[in-house]
């Protein structure tokens, strides 16, 4: 069609076929976060003000650890400055029951290629900073990936900076821009799409208090996809919002799946999750095609008897 008609963009139309967000969390067992003021490419860590050779060493480094990077920044208008300043860096480990953050000032960042991405990655502190006073929610902004992120998690950020301004920084890429206003909860790693301003406050609020929050969630970037979907659907059937659940999803993968998800108290449930096709098309992100997709639903939840 050709005129003053555009298409209607990616999060609008997953929005519009109620796609399912459980089980779409990025994987990763820690995060580095790096602020980086100023423009952001498609692929941030080179694509950036940051030193491209410093940004390609740490994916190298983090590769195969567990550890996810991102380039953060505070909300508001971007300066476009070469000038070197303190960067605040975040680290965090989402083990369930042991997560915690971490953050430092660096003169340079030059200093990150002084962590052991191993010990961060299996959720052991590297001693590279100091406990943070609360959490973090990191939205998503990264334009140069999807539009999609820009126009609707901007404005998000900026409005909940207002009231918390070192409690929420623009990030780059997390996956599944398709859900914007997306954003990662840390330290322990659960991610939400679809996000207003409410709901944010309402995941800072909580968090503090050691309260998950399912609505509109992800997932926990801790567990696979499978895993996500599961541990959710056992939240929402016996109303535990505290942190003492863990997943355990051995097989490698499949159209029915089974995670067994356990409490701290004992109790334990094996969870089926299939692939379901979504009832049309969908593009993946702005400008993509729409192709035919599916989306992991939760189809039964059966409790484990312990033995003994």
């Amino acid at each position: 069609m050709t005129g003053n008609v555009t298409e209607p963009r990616c999060a609008a139309i997953s929005a519009s076929l109620h796609e399912p967000q459980a089980g779409t969390a990025a994987t990763a067992a820690a995060w580095l976060c790096l602020e980086q003021p100023g423009p952001w490419g498609r692929d941030a860590l080179t694509q950036s003000r940051l030193d491209p050779r410093l940004g390609a060493e740490l994916a190298r480094r983090a590769a195969d650890t567990g550890v996810r990077v991102l380039l953060i920044r505070r909300p508001g208008r971007h300066a476009d400055t070469h000038h070197d300043t303190s960067r605040r860096v975040y680290l965090a480990a989402t083990t369930p029951g042991r997560a915690w953050l971490e953050q430092a000032d660096v003169a340079t960042p030059d200093a990150l290629l002084d962590l052991d991405f191993a010990a961060l990655g299996a959720g052991r502190s590297p001693g590279f900073g100091t406990p943070a006073a609360h959490p973090l929610l990191l939205v998503c902004t990264n334009s140069r990936r999807d539009v999609c992120c820009a126009l609707r998690g901007r404005p998000l950020a900026e409005d909940l900076a207002a009231a918390r301004p070192d409690a929420v920084w623009e990030c780059t890429h997390t996956g599944g821009h398709r859900f914007a206003p997306t954003g990662v909860l840390l330290p322990t790693g659960y991610t939400y799409g679809r996000l207003d301003p409410e709901l944010a406050r309402r995941l800072l609020d909580d968090a503090a208090r050691g309260h998950v929050v399912t609505d509109r969630c992800r997932g926990r970037s801790t567990h696979t996809p499978h895993g996500q979907a599961a541990e959710l659907a056992v939240r929402e059937l016996i109303g535990e919002h505290r942190d003492v659940l863990t997943v355990h999803d051995t097989a490698g993968g499949g159209a029915v799946h089974g995670p067994t998800v356990h409490h701290v108290d004992g109790r334990a449930w094996r969870v089926t999750v299939d692939a379901r096709d979504l009832p049309a098309a969908r593009p993946a992100s702005c400008g993509a095609a729409p192709t035919p997709a599916a989306a992991l639903v939760v189809t039964a939840v059966e409790p484990l008897v312990p033995v003994g």
